[in-house]
Parts: structure tokens; sequence; C-alpha cells
């Protein structure tokens, strides 16, 4: 599946549900939507996006997810009962995260703490080391495993699966999925 420019470009501002499951184990925060998040309404889509060839490789799920075209039903089933659940920061879609300002951010950061509160999950994940300095006035924060809990649960920060992200590789993010995986129980 592909899109033009423009009609990408119509999904700005579009928000993209939670995925989490009743019994979350690890959930994972990305910035915010992309456009082709938002217009599959599937996290981490984008075509070069590393995240869920990590989470295979990884060992989290058991078989690759194509999410380029949007998630089935059966792939949104797979994440949920493999204890993985995922949210953003901010929920309003962008071509970029610079798009976002800091009010924003830190919203979204309060935002994400009640979620967390609500749900529960072992480990939380933040994939983005400058939103989350941004969003818990962190400025000195570095990615692992942070000297704080959110909501209870442990937090780590994890490198952004970007295909932008280029000083990490799918081997070197699923190293990190496998550490917060393990920590989470997974």
């Amino acid at each position: 599946m592909g899109f033009t420019r423009e009609q990408l470009a119509s999904y700005r501002g579009a928000t993209v549900p939670d995925l989490i499951g009743d019994d979350v184990r690890l959930l994972f925060v990305g910035i915010n939507p992309g456009l082709w998040t938002a217009a599959t309404s599937t996290h981490f889509a984008h075509p070069g996006n590393r995240f869920y060839p990590a989470l295979h490789l990884a060992g989290l799920i058991d078989r690759e997810i194509d999410r380029s075209s949007g998630f089935t039903d059966e792939d949104r089933k797979h994440l949920i009962d493999h204890g993985i659940g995922i949210t953003n920061i901010v929920a309003r879609a962008t071509a970029r995260a610079s798009e976002l300002c800091r009010d924003e951010l830190r919203s979204g950061g309060e935002r994400l703490t009640m979620l967390v509160d609500e749900h529960r999950p072992v480990v939380v994940a933040i994939a983005g080391i400058t939103a989350y300095r941004t969003a818990f006035d962190r400025p000195w924060a570095k990615l692992g495993p942070q000297d704080k809990t959110l909501g209870g649960a442990e937090l780590w920060v994890v490198p952004n699966p970007s295909g932008l992200n280029a000083h990490e590789t799918i081997a070197s993010l699923a190293d990190w999925y496998r550490r917060v995986g393990a920590r989470a129980g997974l």
C-alpha cells in the first residue's frame, strides 16, 4: 500500500487509538503518530520503521508483522496476547516529531502518567530520548533504565526505531527490546 503526499497530508492532526490489552506487561511509547501511522491506524507503520522487525528478532513476538498496510485484527491480538501495548506521548499526527511543541510534550507526559496508572504495565519503554527529556523535564537523561518509575512501572528510554535514526539497526534495537522484555517478564 502506498500513499501520495496529498493523501498523507490529509492525516495531519489525526489520532491513532492506543493498543493496550487488559494484561499489558510492556508498554512501548512512541513520540507521536507519523502520517503513515495515522493513515493506516497502526503504530510504527511507516515501511522504513524498524519497530516490528526488531520486536520479532528480540523474540517478543512469534512472527513478522506487515504493518505498512495496517494491522489486521490478528496482528492486534498477537501483540496483546504477548503482553505488549503501544501508545504515544502526543496523540496528534505530524509529518515529523520536530513539529511538536514543548507544551504538547509536557501535556503528553502527564497523560501518559495517567494512562500508566490506569493500566499498570510492569515496564514502560519510551522510544525517543529527546522527547522523553522534554516531556518529563529530564534534560540529562540517558538511554536505558531511568532512576524514577512512571506510575509504579519500571521506566526505560530506548532508541527511536524510525529509519531516520541512523545510529541504530534492527539488531541493536532488538537488543534493547530484549532487555525491556526480560524486565517485563516476557
